[in-house]
């Protein structure tokens, strides 16, 4: 029996699952997208980057999982040498880098708005403008789709778009990570601040002050839930194309693992409005409130 015959169910199952995916990767980005709207607590800037993190996981969903379904389908019909499949292969790649990476950049700025806000508490307003986020976010998406065209590049060797495109991947992972590791320091510098402060007239102050770092860092903390899921749906595929390229293995395990990684990745953006949800109470209050006037 042939490779494809062997896993023909896998991929129908795969293809169920993506076509399920699909449909709430949607809706649950669209209630988020429209709870963020609705969300007035939320510091502008902060609405600002969820809102564009929403919409990559939103086109995530819409464009790029039907495509994958529908690329699974022409794989088990045995299509892949027809022009439309070509057709259908350059689109799921284009989409899918735009999205991705607009979604993966998203996470990355949002890591460095949590570090500005907690580790510049004092000055965060007046460095992070809402010009500024919005110039931020046109950089994002302008240079994901950068990225996105690249790969219809015929001109440069696909071992150097490999290299390029996984040397921006590991740049980005260990940048949000030190973000992370700053805001934990900065958070902890801070208790330890305000616990020194001992005089009576100070003590509402220090009440203001306390609250506003409990604030601050629970948002951070739903932020890197956001990084830790994104770790935990991205590194397998990280881990996987390069042992694949660097070995030039291929077998039924690296082909199973691979179909796996893929559909983990896109995963991803259905789980990222759930954390929302759950680690951001303005959000989650605004979702309740939204799922309450909704008519039977």
């Amino acid at each position: 029996m042939t490779e494809l015959g062997v896993f023909s169910s896998l991929f129908i199952v795969h293809c169920v699952f993506n076509g399920f995916l699909s449909y709430t990767c949607t809706m649950l980005n669209i209630v988020t997208i429209h709870a963020l709207r609705k969300t007035p607590s939320l510091p502008m800037t902060l609405k600002a980057l969820l809102m564009s993190l929403s919409a990559s996981d939103l086109g995530i969903g819409l464009i790029v999982q039907p495509l994958y379904v529908v690329r699974l389908v022409m794989i088990i019909g045995g299509e892949t040498q027809t022009q439309t499949y070509k057709l259908i292969q350059h689109v799921f790649l284009t989409t899918g880098n735009l999205f991705f990476y607009a979604s993966f950049l998203g996470v990355v700025a949002l890591a460095a708005d949590r570090f500005l806000a907690i580790h510049f508490h004092l000055r965060y307003q007046e460095l992070v403008t809402e010009k500024r986020v919005a110039a931020l976010m046109t950089s994002i998406w302008i240079f994901s789709s950068f990225l996105s065209f690249l790969t219809l590049s015929w001109i440069i060797p696909e071992m150097a778009k490999f290299i390029f495109y996984n040397t921006i991947d590991i740049f980005c992972i260990i940048t949000t990570a030190l973000f992370y590791w700053k805001i934990y320091l900065s958070a902890k510098h801070h208790i330890i601040e305000i616990n020194r402060l001992q005089v009576y007239h100070q003590a509402e102050q220090n009440g203001e002050v306390m609250t506003n770092t409990a604030r601050q860092r629970k948002s951070a903390v739903g932020a890197f839930y956001v990084f830790l899921v994104l770790l935990a749906c991205y590194l397998p595929m990280l881990c996987l194309s390069i042992a694949h390229l660097s070995t030039g293995l291929q077998n039924t395990l690296i082909f199973l693992l691979l179909l796996n990684a893929n559909t983990l990745v896109l995963l991803n953006s259905s789980l990222n409005p759930l954390i929302y949800s759950w680690k951001m109470r303005h959000i989650r209050r605004t979702i309740m409130n939204l799922l309450r006037n909704v008519p039977h």
